[in-house]
């Protein structure tokens, strides 16, 4: 009798270790998962390193892994295949995948309004966005940039069509110093920061000032299968960024400190410039469907998207 009750213990044990799967991981042990960010670290990510660093993710039972791009265009990509959970999205590429049918969701604003803008040196011939017409702009090349050009131009009384578009790459400081071009589009939370550091005094026309909507212009995205097959795992992920941002609000330092413990290579003067012009941009705030409708119909009256989406299907608006 002793002999078959410890036949059938050792039998229950083994039973129990194969319910646990191959890789040995205890019942109740946090999921991996990965986001792969829309850009090399910087501020704007302050949230998602700090939600990292402080438990924010461990806590809702995510081991997470931050992957930085090899390009910008990598993130809707990798998440379109699989080979992320989640990705940070520039939400006009949201748009277009949305438009191609790759079934993405964006289901959390990271920055609540656009950081694109127009920069022109102070004491420059552009005052404001109408001087454009008849004068010198560099862009780096993107449609999202001929898009704010001629949104503000327009916006403010001017002509688009008089603008002379100067392709420079992503070298809009340089450019604008140098006395290149007479402005430049660049973000007013990067470029602007750099000149002003640099001791560069400049006129910033930030898009939703001049015809743009306030609409959010980084947003956390996940697939559709991944928002049906894993709802915890994506209430999990959007409850710890969010955390991780209300974080940044009120410890900006130490959620900076948290950035660059992760990064080391990033300088603290530059980052703390930008997150303490980012800051207002980053309190965390659900998406606005009315805000969301407007940015669909802004983007495709400026050529980013062949017709307005429907925001239901691209957004988690619950």
């Amino acid at each position: 009798m002793d002999r078959a009750v410890a036949l059938l213990a050792a039998a229950l044990l083994l039973a129990g270790l194969a319910g646990c799967g191959g890789s040995g991981a205890e019942p109740g042990a946090p999921k991996g998962a990965t986001v792969v960010l829309d850009f090399t670290p910087n501020a704007v990510h302050s949230g998602i390193y700090a939600a990292q660093a402080e438990g924010f993710y461990e806590d809702a039972g995510i081991d997470l892994h931050v992957q930085v791009p090899g390009e910008s265009t990598d993130a809707p990509k990798l998440l379109a295949a699989g080979r992320t959970d989640f990705a940070i999205l520039d939400i006009t590429d949201l748009g277009i995948a949305d438009e191609k049918g790759l079934e993405l969701v964006g289901i959390m604003p990271i920055v609540q309004r656009p950081l694109a803008a127009v920069l022109a040196l102070l004491h420059g011939p552009v005052k404001r966005p109408r001087d454009l017409d008849g004068h010198s702009v560099g862009v780096a090349g993107l449609p999202s940039d001929t898009a704010v050009v001629d949104s503000e131009v327009s916006a403010d009384g001017g002509d688009p069509a008089g603008v002379d578009e100067v392709t420079i790459g992503f070298n809009a400081v340089a450019s604008l110093a140098a006395g290149k071009v007479d402005a430049a589009t660049g973000f007013w939370n990067a470029e602007a920061v750099e000149a002003e550091r640099q001791g560069i005094p400049l006129r910033v026309f930030k898009v939703d000032e001049f015809g743009a909507p306030p609409y959010p212009e980084l947003v956390l995205t996940t697939t559709r299968k991944e928002l049906e097959d894993e709802p915890k795992l994506v209430e999990g992920m959007v409850e710890a960024t969010r955390r991780g941002y209300e974080f940044t609000q009120s410890q900006p330092q130490k959620a900076l400190d948290d950035l660059l413990a992760a990064n080391k290579s990033l300088e603290r003067a530059d980052q703390a410039a930008q997150l303490q012009v980012l800051l207002p941009a980053l309190k965390p705030a659900p998406f606005s469907e009315p805000v969301l409708k407007e940015w669909s119909a802004w983007a495709s009256s400026h050529g980013l998207l062949p017709e307005p989406l429907e925001v239901k299907g691209a957004f988690d608006l619950e």
